[in-house]
């Protein structure tokens, strides 16, 4: 899945006929904005049709390309967004097939929202792990019953195949697909170019009854912010609940309305993150990181990274240090 050696990896968007703008656009918003040290593109966005002319969007305005399919052999990633106003198909068309056949094996594919209906059609997600946008899963379930749909999450990494939800859960996948080829600090500064959250985890839930406080009701907001400048200690449920000024029992229903999932998962996972951050950018020892990162001992904290991501924190130092060698390839995450 890797370019010539000096060459920008190559990332084709396949427009099909009733393409979503907006999930169109993400691919070529988040990767173009992935620049190395010494700000080269680490990325090379293609857009293209499969038969290289204009097609319609869901919008009231039509889209030029510069490819047909046939860039699609090119590709080290090929990225489906999602199309039509109506249901997306069972049966993909011939000419979708045969250009479908021109991707490399070995390329890795995704898709953001249902455009997971094609990968499905095609035979992609046979077996494995899958998502879409909440209100088409229960469909692509039922068409596809040998596909391992889960509805709840924003996103699914099963190594060279990726889906996510809808719309925003598409930023968090490629987000997490930078941050996995190049580590977290390329993948935040994306995030920061782009004013989006530098990390949403694919297990979050997809539908979050209250995202957005009330008007003056800050929610488990400050908890949470002072609970990140702690990181490095043990925080207890009720110092977490003492510092939103309410119980125990109401702070985990809010955790679960605004952040979609509990606290204490939370914490874990901003551990994880923290711990990560310091693996990249120090040559802390891991059990210092351990400490840092409030797992205690570095037994902990290598428990914890190999349940994220899947790999030993040297082996993740290895990959994302500036001094490493770049050998590891990260496992899946969310699988």
């Amino acid at each position: 899945m890797t370019s010539p050696a000096g060459s920008p990896h190559r990332v084709a968007v396949l427009a099909l006929d009733g393409v979503i703008p907006f999930e169109l656009g993400i691919p070529g918003r988040i990767f173009e904005a992935a620049l190395g040290p010494d700000d080269e593109p680490l990325y090379e966005v293609v857009t293209c049709t499969v038969d290289g002319r204009p097609v319609r969007t869901a919008a009231d305005f039509s889209i030029t390309v510069e490819h047909d399919a046939t860039i699609l052999a090119t590709a080290d990633t090929v990225v489906f967004p999602p199309f039509g106003s109506c249901h997306p198909p069972e049966r993909l068309p011939e000419d979708l097939v045969s250009a479908l056949a021109l991707i490399r094996p070995g390329t890795r594919v995704m898709s953001i929202c249902t455009g997971s209906f094609v990968l499905a059609a095609a035979g992609l997600l046979d077996g494995r792990p899958a998502t879409t946008h909440w209100n088409e899963a229960g469909r692509l379930q039922r068409l596809f019953p040998g596909v391992r749909v889960d509805p709840e999450v924003l996103f699914v990494d099963d190594g060279d195949v990726l889906t996510s939800a809808g719309a925003a859960a598409g930023i968090d996948l490629c987000l997490h697909v930078v941050r996995r080829d190049h580590g977290s600090e390329v993948a935040n500064r994306v995030a920061r170019r782009g004013v989006v959250p530098p990390w949403r985890d694919g297990g979050q839930a997809q539908y979050i009854e209250r995202p957005v406080p009330e008007p003056h009701d800050a929610g488990t907001a400050p908890a949470r912010a002072w609970a990140l400048e702690h990181l490095d200690r043990p925080i207890a449920l009720h110092e977490l609940a003492g510092r939103a000024g309410m119980s125990v029992r109401t702070l985990t229903r809010r955790f679960h309305e605004e952040v979609g999932m509990s606290p204490g998962r939370w914490l874990a996972r901003q551990r994880v993150e923290l711990a990560r951050h310091l693996l990249e950018t120090t040559d802390l020892p891991v059990d210092q990181v351990a400490h840092r990162a409030g797992f205690g001992t570095a037994v902990s904290l290598r428990q914890h990274l190999h349940a994220a991501i899947g790999v030993s924190p040297m082996a993740y130092r290895r990959t994302f240090h500036p001094d490493g060698d770049g050998a590891l390839v990260p496992a899946r995450a969310g699988a």
